[in-house]
């Protein structure tokens, strides 16, 4: 009798604890969300102010390519064209990407598929510690190597979009590379058995099965290092040349998003038209982050490996 009654103390203590563990991770999952709602709601409120309350067209906004929001131009309507910056934060984007993903790829297979354990675990920790170095370490190290080279080679200031490019090119190897090899190694290790059975060399069955069943990992690992590329602000507002011009060339100052944000957010007044204008551009790196994430989860719902 006693030890019925000793059970169902237990059972109640664990149906509490139970209890108390649910409502503590509700409560921790309803304030992130209140975060997050919050967040959306303070960008959303002053980026949209600029169009409701300065009455600025949308589409001018967005095509326009005369940036300074504390003149009038001479329509009588205050020049906040965008257009320079979401070029030039597309530009470094995409062409970071683009130059990182052959390297990336390389550098997971031959981790996964080549290299010996030893290689393994002395890449492992140089990729992680890319990762984890500040972004200013890699903007000094634009400003004082890459934007030479760029002058030396092909003239000018040396500032541009190929100097965010390389140095973004830097910043989103590791990611891509890290998020790759996770899905090289998820992949079944029978369809590379199943391949070598029926004859195929080491290179096909790397070719023809591995890398294909990892596609979906690959375009997830490209869409979160182009992510962080595209939010990136203090390496590229170093390197870019921080003009508000559309940049006509690789070598030709450009600014960013990000760049103009952390330039110009300290030198307006709150509740102003310039200073609603960065909240515009900080709603459209908003709006970009959540479209890479749902771009990312659409590839996650359709990550099954191929046949």
């Amino acid at each position: 009798m006693d030890e019925i009654k000793r059970q169902l103390t237990k059972a109640s203590k664990a149906t509490r604890q139970d209890r108390y563990g649910k409502w503590i991770a509700f409560i921790c999952t309803f304030l992130i969300g209140l975060l997050v709602v919050s967040i959306f709601y303070l960008v959303a409120s002053k980026g949209l102010a600029t169009f409701f309350r300065g009455h600025i067209s949308l589409w001018d906004f967005l095509t326009h390519q005369d940036w300074n929001p504390g003149q009038v131009s001479k329509n009588g309507v205050p020049s906040v064209g965008a257009l320079p910056m979401i070029v030039g934060s597309f530009s470094v984007t995409v062409l970071s990407a683009i130059l990182a993903t052959p390297f990336a790829i390389s550098m997971a297979l031959f981790m996964t598929e080549i290299a010996p354990k030893r290689g393994q675990r002395f890449l492992q920790p140089v990729i992680e510690l890319l990762v984890g170095i500040p972004s200013v370490v890699y903007g000094f190290v634009g400003l004082t190597i890459i934007v030479p080279v760029i002058r030396a080679i092909f003239g000018g200031t040396g500032f541009g979009i190929l100097a965010g490019t390389l140095v973004l090119f830097v910043m989103v190897l590791p990611t891509i590379t890290s998020m790759y090899v996770d899905s090289l190694r998820a992949v079944p290790r029978f369809y590379r058995e199943a391949a070598l059975a029926l004859g195929a060399t080491r290179w096909q069955s790397i070719y023809k099965v591995v890398l294909r069943a990892s596609i979906p990992g690959l375009l997830t690992a490209i869409i979160f290092g182009m992510a962080r590329a595209f939010g990136e602000a203090l390496a590229v507002q170093m390197v870019i040349g921080n003009a508000s011009l559309l940049p006509h060339n690789l070598i030709s100052p450009a600014s960013t998003l990000t760049s103009v944000l952390t330039t110009g957010i300290g030198n307006t007044v709150m509740g102003t038209l310039p200073n609603n204008a960065l909240w515009s551009l900080a709603l459209i790196l908003l709006l970009m982050s959540l479209g890479f994430n749902l771009l990312v989860r659409l590839i996650g719902r359709q990550g099954r490996f191929t046949k």
